[in-house]
């Protein structure tokens, strides 16, 4: 990927695998930027759906598992996901996934994401419900 900011996580199995990157991450929101490029287009030769799925689920996950508290890890698995399909984008399009948790409770949570390209316009939308993984619940360490 060329030109993009670098993550603020290293890049790892999956997400180095796609070359997307979590720009922004805070309580309840998150970003995360992807380039296309040949690798991410279907044989019709724009970007492949799985992609743009990806990068939804992805930033609806990390919406949710901000820690306030440093060195506090937290993770969870996606339930259930819907994407809707408004656009389509091709070779060099950046595109930047902005997610919002909306709700939740102790063990599940629930987000909303907008993926749009360079020139802000709407690629795809879609919403997710996770599931905490144990001991994860929290965005702080409990003082039991």
């Amino acid at each position: 990927m060329s030109g993009l900011p670098p993550s603020l996580e290293t890049p790892q199995g999956f997400s180095q695998l796609l070359d997307y990157r979590l720009l922004v991450w805070r309580p309840d929101h998150a970003e995360v930027v992807l380039e296309i490029g040949p690798k991410h287009l279907n044989r019709s030769g724009v970007l492949h759906g799985g992609v743009v799925a990806t990068l939804i689920d992805t930033a609806c996950g990390y919406a949710g598992v901000h820690a306030i508290e440093p060195g506090k890890i937290r993770r969870a698995v996606t339930l259930s996901m819907t994407v809707s399909f408004l656009r389509q984008a091709g070779l060099g399009a950046v595109l930047t996934a902005r997610a919002r948790r909306t709700g939740g409770g102790r063990n599940i949570f629930f987000s909303r994401c907008e993926v749009a390209d360079g020139d802000a316009r709407l690629i795809a939308t879609g919403e997710g419900t996770y599931r905490y993984r144990q001991g994860s619940e929290g965005p702080v360490e409990s003082k039991d």
